[in-house]
């Protein structure tokens, strides 16, 4: 599929989703990825990782440590990565709101992904995720929880027409 779609241009100090690997790639990043509700922090921490699979931007997971448990329940249901592993996911309560299912993680990922056991990842849909200070966009399409930046290029899977990507 790779050779169908019409890449964006590339400029400096960016990255193209069309370069990065098919089965992802999981690489630590010392970025500052820093998750919100409101005023309050979710998770700040510069010791995450990020998720690189062809056509997606980005995908973050936090180290629990970095992030504020106390507003984490368990939610019902789960779902199944074929790179992964079976995820897990969680509301989080700010303030009396809560957000069904905002956040999902590993609790035993395979082991190529074994570095983000039980760390956190967040729909940019639902929060106010940044990287490095840049407000993120969500990736199209509401189902994948890629994080857009400046920084990478697209056309992202998600959007209207890409469902065979």
């Amino acid at each position: 599929m790779r050779g169908s779609v019409d890449r964006d241009e590339v400029g400096p100090g960016q990255e193209s989703v069309w370069d990065y690997p098919r089965p992802p790639r999981l690489e630590a990043t010392s970025q500052r990825l820093l998750v919100m509700v409101g005023s309050t922090v979710v998770a700040d921490t510069t010791r995450g990782y990020r998720v690189l699979e062809t056509s997606h931007p980005p995908s973050y997971y936090l180290p629990p440590e970095d992030c504020h448990l106390a507003l984490f329940t368990k939610a019902a249901g789960s779902s199944f990565c074929e790179w992964k592993g079976h995820a897990v996911y969680w509301d989080v309560t700010v303030d009396g709101h809560t957000i069904p299912s905002g956040a999902w993680s590993y609790p035993d990922p395979v082991p190529a992904f074994g570095a983000i056991r039980d760390h956190l990842a967040f729909y940019p849909s639902l929060f106010a995720c940044h990287v490095d200070g840049e407000r993120v966009q969500p990736q199209p399409g509401g189902f994948y929880g890629g994080w857009v930046t400046s920084k990478v290029v697209g056309p992202f899977k998600g959007s209207p027409g890409t469902q065979g990507w």
